[in-house]
């Protein structure tokens, strides 16, 4: 089977009282790689030795803004290279004008070069909002991709959503394009388990194997909880490969 990941957020439910027995859980159903959303109090070397003992690997982190202040940025660097993570992902910051993208792209500036000598690759993480005019006509995305070297993860679900051909972006982002996220759902309505909504999963899927970016799963609604969903969507990825 191809390696899949999984951000962990996906089992929300089960995380923030168990986030070691949730690892060791998704592993069980064929996810290898694990992208955190936050930690839960757990020093590195637990969930390093968990994943260890598991077969799994830290695939990145989506690390808010806030963990990338000039107090904070050196104790996640340490984190993220205690746990063997090389890829630390901003899952949001607010880009509703040009002064808002330019303070982030000033936090970028500031912060990747110094990611960089860790060996650690800074990303963003779109929702649809980045893919849309915002209240000063900008498309965030575009914005950051032409005024930053920030690498992109692509949630390909919120690009469908946005009303943007989620191949062809990535296709634009090149080699920007450092991992991919993959959810079904439908346009403007609530997500859905792989398989069971509109957006072009397979496609999605197809490209980023035939490309070698990482496929990371993420199916939010808990429907009925969380590791039924994700277990849904692995084993719907199973059976592409039947």
């Amino acid at each position: 089977m191809y390696e899949y990941g999984l951000q962990l957020y996906s089992v929300r439910d089960i995380t923030d009282k168990d986030l070691l027995g949730a690892i060791e859980q998704v592993t069980k159903m064929g996810y290898t790689g694990m992208e955190f959303a936050g930690f839960f109090g757990h020093d590195a070397k637990a969930v390093k030795d968990c994943m260890d003992a598991c077969g799994a690997k830290a695939w990145g982190t989506h690390t808010g803004v806030d963990q990338l202040t000039d107090e904070k940025l050196m104790d996640t660097i340490a984190y993220h290279k205690a746990i063997g993570c090389s890829l630390c992902i901003i899952p949001w910051a607010s880009h509703q004008n040009l002064a808002d993208l330019e303070k982030l792209a000033a936090l970028i500036e500031k912060v990747q070069p110094v990611m960089k000598e860790h060996g650690i690759t800074l990303a963003y993480h779109n929702h649809s909002s980045e893919l849309m005019p915002n209240e000063d006509g900008i498309l965030a995305l575009d914005w950051l991709v032409e005024n930053t070297s920030i690498a992109i993860e692509l949630d390909t679900f919120w690009a469908y959503n946005a009303g943007v051909d989620p191949i062809a972006k990535m296709e634009a982002l090149g080699y920007r394009l450092v991992a991919v996220h993959l959810k079904d759902g439908v346009r403007g309505g609530e997500g859905n388990p792989l398989g069971q909504g509109q957006a072009p999963v397979k496609a999605v899927r197809d490209y980023a194997l035939a490309h070698h970016l990482p496929i990371v799963v993420e199916s939010e609604s808990l429907t009925p909880d969380g590791p039924t969903e994700v277990n849904t969507c692995i084993e719907y990825l199973k059976s592409l490969e039947a």
